[in-house]
């Protein structure tokens, strides 16, 4: 039976998934705050947001592929470090005492990306080595199977700056490495799917729809910085629930 809370949750993960899937993330950052305000347990906000997010970074990434806004090139190169290092991360189960922490400061970080964010122009790409790609792929592959998340918050605005690639490329090739991130960090924790809640199909169905209309409004359309700046706020709220068990 679906209660009061089940329908919050879905509205705000729509919400969620339209924002951050306008950029190419598939939004497990805000799927696990919303989670968190509404007090789901801990065992069960992990591989819900993964699944989440390999449902809507399914989409997603086909959506900014089908458009080219892509870097295959650059996407391997990641693919291959991150990979194992999800399933690794994956297969750690954290006590909540550790987790909390450690998610509420990814939470702070993404509030700060959302918060601060201002229109920039363009960099030119340079060329990368492929080891600091496959270096990079490791890092955040096992931090997001670790933490339950894509990696996309921290994947996004570092190889804008580092002038790996565009923009618009930036979107699709972190959707496509959010998708397998969360793919192989679920299977590396493949127990925890007992503790997926009953109505992560609802919450599926919603975040997917969601997906859809953000990952269109990420091809055709300008961002809008105030909402951006909104979303921060909630990740802001959330990420200090987590650290001060509040």
């Amino acid at each position: 039976m679906i209660e009061l809370v089940d329908i919050l949750v879905c509205i705000c993960l729509f919400f969620g998934a339209i924002l951050y899937t306008s950029v190419g993330h598939a939004g497990a950052s805000i799927y696990i705050a919303i989670m968190s305000m509404f007090g789901l347990p801990v065992t069960t906000i992990k591989p819900t947001a993964l699944s989440l997010n390999i449902i809507v970074s399914s989409y997603t990434s086909y959506q900014f592929i089908k458009a080219k806004f892509y870097d295959i090139k650059l996407a391997i190169p990641l693919l291959i470090g991150a990979i194992p290092a999800a399933f690794i991360g994956g297969y750690i189960n954290l006590p909540s005492v550790i987790y909390k922490p450690i998610v509420g400061v990814m939470l702070l970080y993404s509030a700060y990306r959302f918060i601060t964010v201002k229109k920039e122009d363009e960099k030119p790409t340079v060329q990368y080595k492929i080891f600091y790609a496959v270096i990079t792929g490791i890092i955040i592959g096992f931090l997001a199977g670790l933490t339950g998340t894509g990696g996309g918050i921290f994947l996004s605005p570092l190889i804008i700056f580092a002038g790996w690639t565009t923009t618009k490329g930036a979107s699709g090739t972190v959707a496509i490495f959010i998708f397998f991130n969360s793919l192989f960090g679920l299977m590396g924790n493949i127990t925890s799917l007992a503790a997926i809640p009953p109505t992560l199909a609802l919450y599926g169905g919603v975040a997917l729809f969601g997906g859809i209309i953000g990952s269109r409004i990420g091809i055709h359309y300008f961002q809008h910085t105030a909402i951006k700046r909104t979303l921060g706020l909630v990740l802001l709220i959330a990420g200090l629930k987590l650290i001060f068990n509040i």
